[in-house]
Formats: C-alpha cells, structure tokens, sequence
C-alpha cells in the first residue's frame, strides 16, 4: 500500500536520479513518478491514474519552465488544489515571492547533501495541506 505518489519534474537527469535516491531513503512507502520537463509533467496530471498527493517541481526547464507549469494548474478548477512544492536551485527573494504570487503552496531551494535533501523532502511531505496557507513567514523551507 503506498502512502503517498509524488510527481516530481526537472530537466537534469543527475537531479532527478539524486531525487529518487532520496525519496527511496525515505521511511513512507511513496509511488514516485518523474518527468523530464514541464510538458510531459502536465500531460501526467491531466491523464491518471495515478493523481499525485504532492508536486515538486523545478523552475528553469527548457519548454514550459516551472512558472508556465504552477500557472497553468493553478488556472486549472480541477487541479489547482494540487499542492505543489517548489524545487529549486534559486533562493532569489524576488523568484520566490513570484512562486507564492502565481500560487505554489511551498518553497525548498535544493540543498547540497544528500541528508539535508531527504530531510527537505520528508518536512514537505510532512504538512497538512488541507490546512497550511502559504504565507510569507512560512512560505521557504529552513532547515
């Protein structure tokens, strides 16, 4: 039985393998599917089964990047309740506050090690989104 299925999209194959590394260390038993673009990400969600209980997902993508992605769910009145969890390198001030802006529920700029990316991953799995309101206090992960 698995807890949760998790979408998660980049366009480097070395982030997603380190992704799936992480999620598989993980105690949860977790359904984790990954695509290789914003694209292929929308075209998942828009076909289940399965629906994902949370998306991360990476900005700078070739295509349709982060940004086109979080608005098009977020324009989406089936989807847009998708929590998704934004994944990325950037910790510009200006690129989260536009990722909250546009809708995202959460923000984690990808860490280095290894250990501190499994706990990032495990904090976001850990909310409750049926209750968290992004705001800006608690909007980026701190570890």
């Amino acid at each position: 039985m698995t807890d949760l299925t998790i979408f998660y999209t980049d366009d480097d194959e070395d982030d997603l393998s380190i992704f799936m590394d992480a999620v598989e260390s993980l105690p949860k038993k977790i359904q984790l599917k990954t695509y290789n673009g914003g694209e292929k990400l929308l075209n998942a969600i828009y076909n289940p089964p399965p629906t994902p209980s949370v998306v991360f997902l990476d900005l700078n993508m070739p295509g349709k990047n982060g940004f086109d992605v979080l608005k098009e769910l977020q324009n989406s009145e089936e989807k847009r309740n998708i929590p998704i969890v934004i994944f990325s390198t950037s910790s510009e001030p200006s690129i989260i506050e536009k990722c909250r802006h546009l809708g995202a529920n959460y923000f984690i700029t990808k860490p280095v090690l290894m250990k501190d990316i499994v706990k990032s991953i495990q904090h976001a799995l850990e909310i409750n989104w049926k209750e968290f309101i992004p705001g800006p206090k608690n909007f980026v992960y701190k570890s």
